[in-house]
């Protein structure tokens, strides 16, 4: 072929790729407009409103919810992966606290009382426990073997580094030492309704899980019999400690819609937000507009959006699993049952999980500019990530990307908090769309009203379009990070 033909040939088959490129890129903004606020709306007022009660785990509310969302894939024509059913069903532990205390001879110490106790650790009545007290630094440590370390602080505060390292220590269990008389009756009243609760996990309790105890100053004198402005570092006591359970089974459930890839179906894309939210208290519905009405409301479009283009047989070249998790609230229940018990799809061929939650309010830092998300995790695995969720955002939605909380260093640990956690751990990369916290976080007052739709509209639409890329591009993405990296 001649010099000439050859630029012309180049020239043309550039023209074709661009042209393709192009037309793509239509495909993808047409059927990212139809996530609309309006729909967004009309699903949230449903499942954020008064009769789903809060759809607390295992309650009537949580599974109306996970009725309503089944009913919308199917709605859609979503595969059924479950036994050809949307629904994972299965059994959680509910412990419920019979009774726990301190005792000294005949004096006691009661639970909700003078102390709050969190646990799902196995007791087998009253035994003897040994109390150190921390010093600042934790230069004492060897020392913490075998017993309960109390660390005194000003408010409860996440310790879980100092923790972390107390239980390598062999520490047996821990104590917060509220030492504010007003923020001990401040937190006692705060989690004595939850603790009363039964708590739920995947799996009986057993004597290696940590103990953990928040008392005041008047209880941690009573334990060492002295002024609590004596007590000082290093120093130990011994009080009998007593916590027994009522266990039983609750049955819940994940809901999960498949949508068939075209050409990589074995490939999968795992998009989830957790439904469930934290019930009622003190006679008070938490209706859980933001935590997680928000995110889950949002998978629902995003299903609508994939499958009104795969009906113009636009649909992706891989798979898309939309999965809405249960027990999120209860400790990453329902994604953990999923990635480390029963995973419907091999966890290595999923791809990437696109985790969202919380993404309908503005916090106080952003007061006046909305339109922002804060983007967890995408760089931890896979740098390629990252840059693909850049890409998008420039492309199409320019959004504020803020990465604070992407701070390995970050006090609130957000990456360890949400669903797309459990994935991160099996090597799966995965981005948390959040806004942050507000005022309203876990009470009453998160309502719909309080909801800014324009915002979700545009955040949902950042995750079509970087999910769009994700099912539809040749190669998965590399995991160039974390202790298995692997290129793929």
């Amino acid at each position: 072929m001649c010099e000439e033909k050859m630029k012309k040939f180049i020239y043309l088959v550039g023209v074709l790729v661009g042209f393709g490129l192009i037309a793509q890129d239509k495909q993808a903004m047409k059927y990212a407009k139809s996530i609309k606020v309006d729909d967004l709306k009309a699903h949230l007022t449903v499942l954020a409103s008064d009769e789903y009660e809060g759809r607390e785990t295992g309650t009537k509310g949580q599974k109306m919810a996970a009725e309503y969302i089944a009913n919308y894939f199917e709605e859609l024509g979503l595969e059924a992966p479950v036994n050809n059913t949307y629904f994972q069903k299965f059994d959680l532990i509910a412990s419920e606290i019979n009774t726990s205390y301190f005792r000294k001879d005949e004096e006691k110490k009661m639970v909700f009382e003078d102390f709050i106790y969190f646990s799902r650790s196995e007791t087998a009545g009253e035994e003897y426990i040994d109390v150190i007290i921390a010093d600042e630094d934790d230069t004492m440590i060897d020392s913490y073997e075998g017993s309960y370390v109390a660390y005194l602080v000003d408010e409860y505060t996440s310790m879980q580094d100092r923790i972390d390292k107390a239980k390598e220590a062999g520490a047996k269990g821990f104590i917060e030492v509220i030492e504010s008389d007003d923020k001990f009756a401040s937190t006692l009243r705060r989690f004595s309704g939850f603790m009363k609760r039964p708590g739920l996990g995947l799996e009986g309790r057993d004597n290696e899980r940590s103990k953990m105890i928040i008392v005041g100053k008047e209880t941690m004198a009573w334990i060492f019999e002295k002024e609590y402005d004596q007590l000082k570092a290093g120093d130990k006591a011994q009080v009998i400690f007593n916590a027994d359970y009522l266990d039983k089974p609750i049955e819940t459930e994940n809901v999960l819609g498949l949508l068939q890839g075209t050409e990589k179906p074995d490939e999968i894309l795992v998009i989830t937000s957790h439904y469930d939210h934290i019930g009622i208290t003190n006679g008070e519905i938490n209706n859980g507009a933001d935590d997680d009405g928000s995110g889950t409301v949002t998978v629902l479009e995003l299903a609508e959006a994939f499958t009104s283009a795969a009906a113009k047989n636009r649909g992706p070249k891989r798979s898309i699993l939309f999965m809405t998790v249960t027990g999120e609230e209860k400790g990453l229940l329902g994604s953990r049952y999923y990635t480390d018990m029963n995973p419907v799809y091999p966890l290595e061929n999923t791809v990437v999980n696109l985790n969202i939650d919380m993404i309908g309010r503005v916090d106080e830092k952003h007061e006046g500019n909305p339109d922002y998300i804060y983007l967890i995790g995408a760089d931890k695995l896979s740098q390629e990530l990252h840059d693909l969720s850049e890409e998008m955002n420039s492309s199409y939605t320019n959004l504020e990307l803020d990465y604070t909380y992407n701070d390995e260093n970050d006090p609130n640990r957000f990456y360890y908090r949400s669903d797309h956690y459990n994935f991160a751990k099996n090597n799966i990369p995965i981005i948390f769309y959040f806004n942050g916290v507000h005022a309203d976080y876990h009470k009453p007052t998160d309502t719909i009203e309080k909801i800014n739709f324009e915002k979700m509209e545009k955040i949902a639409r950042l995750v079509f379009h970087t999910g769009w890329e994700i099912a539809n591009r040749e190669e998965k993405l590399n995991v160039d990070k974390g202790e298995n990296s692997v290129g793929n």
